[in-house]
């Protein structure tokens, strides 16, 4: 790797770590330079879920005021997202990546529609309660954790959009605010990256100077991202949730 390349892979970590933070879908800007370096794509991407993980810590620790009274929820759909992530880590070795790159920018777009029309579903959700006399369930129940195990299945796989995708089930079934779930899926991301990196650190070749510079800068833009996107209103945070996912369609569709 030149120097160059080494500040671009930095550049692009910085970069993931803040749009991580706030969002999701870093991973569309690290890996495409990591491959432009001439990395194959399997090391891309150990490379990246391992290098990405001090920047997605750095995030979380951002939004820690976020984070108050959430544990027993965290607790609950970490043991999905250890599950899932090692699942997905398992999955990228052993099926050919056309398998999933199929799918991948449909179920980005769902996560798209379930965020751009939170209030609306989150409203119908509501009137529907109210109607039938059936409270709502602050854990989200079963299908939460169904739902969010099998985004972390996709996130241990391939992690570009696995926030958003996050944000959306979470948003759909939870009476939270976006902050407040963006905040749990920054730890969740945490322990699917750290979950996949683990096994991959067994199976997998590293890129042991692209996870270095990744971290380096990961870390960094986590603390901006933290730091700029608890600012934002709701409304503002789903326009970009929607801005971003969207531009992650485009690229996934013309890779």
């Amino acid at each position: 790797m030149t120097p160059l390349e080494g500040l671009a892979v930095f550049a692009a970590g910085v970069g993931a770590g803040g749009i991580n933070t706030a969002v999701g879908s870093g991973t569309l800007i690290t890996f495409p330079v990591l491959l432009a370096t001439g990395l194959p794509p399997v090391t891309a991407t150990v490379s990246n879920a391992l290098g990405l993980i001090p920047g997605n810590i750095s995030g979380a620790f951002g939004y820690r005021e976020e984070l108050r009274g959430q544990r027993r929820r965290i607790l609950k759909l970490g043991v999905g997202a250890l599950l899932g992530g090692l699942t997905g880590a398992t999955l990228l070795l052993a099926l050919p990546a056309a398998a999933f790159e199929r799918i991948v920018p449909v179920m980005v777009g769902l996560a798209l529609v379930l965020v751009a029309f939170q209030p609306l579903i989150g409203k119908y959700l509501r009137g529907r309660r109210a109607r039938t006399g059936v409270p709502a369930r602050k854990d989200g129940g079963p299908l939460l954790f169904t739902g969010m195990t099998l985004a972390s299945v996709y996130g241990g796989y391939f992690a570009a959009a696995q926030g958003i995708i996050y944000v959306a089930v979470m948003g759909t079934l939870l009476d939270e605010s976006l902050q407040r779930l963006t905040a749990v899926k920054n730890v969740l991301v945490a322990i699917v990256n750290t979950a996949a990196a683990t096994f991959f650190l067994f199976v997998a070749d590293f890129d042991w100077t692209a996870v270095a510079l990744i971290a380096c800068g990961s870390a960094l833009g986590g603390q901006f991202g933290a730091r700029i996107g608890r600012r934002f209103s709701p409304a503002a945070l789903r326009a970009l949730i929607v801005a971003v996912g969207t531009v992650a369609i485009v690229q996934l569709l013309l890779r």
